[in-house]
């Protein structure tokens, strides 16, 4: 049997949560960032996924709430702070994010996707853990992934002469429900 399933944001979401460095980390906020528009196309073997291919627009990131920091995040600081962030991904260069898994092994819990990942136009290789839950009637799909920002040449943003950064490590996580055929 070959099929094929395709899984994005109507049918789930994809985040990156950041942390603070540095000495004035306690000022900073830790950011919930939403990408918008993205896609995986998992392909099938015999009887398993076979690949993944994920593609991310970066333009369609959105700054979704920040916790911690003196005073909470505002409109405008999100404003703010998507704007750095898409500076520093370069995205007028570099629009899009890409995942592509060659490798897909099953695990207790789910399968293991290792593959290359784009970001920056550098390309990494990449482990990711997913989790497969059999709800009945839908498969819930969940992981989660650490990236260090400098591995890809970015350089994460700071203020305060880098006294207050965003931290090199970020975690991606995905959610998603497929349903049934």
């Amino acid at each position: 049997m070959t099929a094929a399933w395709t899984v994005d944001s109507s049918t789930g979401t994809l985040q990156v949560l950041t942390g603070v460095d540095g000495v004035a980390a306690r000022l900073g906020h830790r950011l919930t960032i939403v990408m918008a528009t993205w896609r995986a196309e998992v392909s099938w073997g015999e009887n398993t996924p076979a690949a993944v291919s994920v593609s991310v627009d970066v333009n369609s990131l959105a700054v979704d709430h920040g916790e911690g920091g003196v005073t909470p995040l505002t409109v405008p600081e999100r404003v703010i702070a998507r704007a750095n962030a898409l500076k520093s991904l370069s995205s007028n260069r570099f629009p899009i994010i890409t995942y592509d898994a060659k490798t897909v092994e099953e695990t207790d819990t789910g399968c293991r996707l290792t593959g290359e990942l784009e970001i920056h136009g550098r390309r990494r290789d990449h482990v990711v853990d997913v989790v497969v839950t059999d709800q009945g009637d839908t498969w819930d799909l969940s992981g989660s992934s650490q990236v260090r920002q400098s591995d890809f040449g970015i350089k994460p943003y700071s203020l305060m002469m880098g006294s207050l950064r965003v931290a090199d490590v970020v975690t991606v996580t995905v959610a998603a429900s497929l349903a049934k055929d």
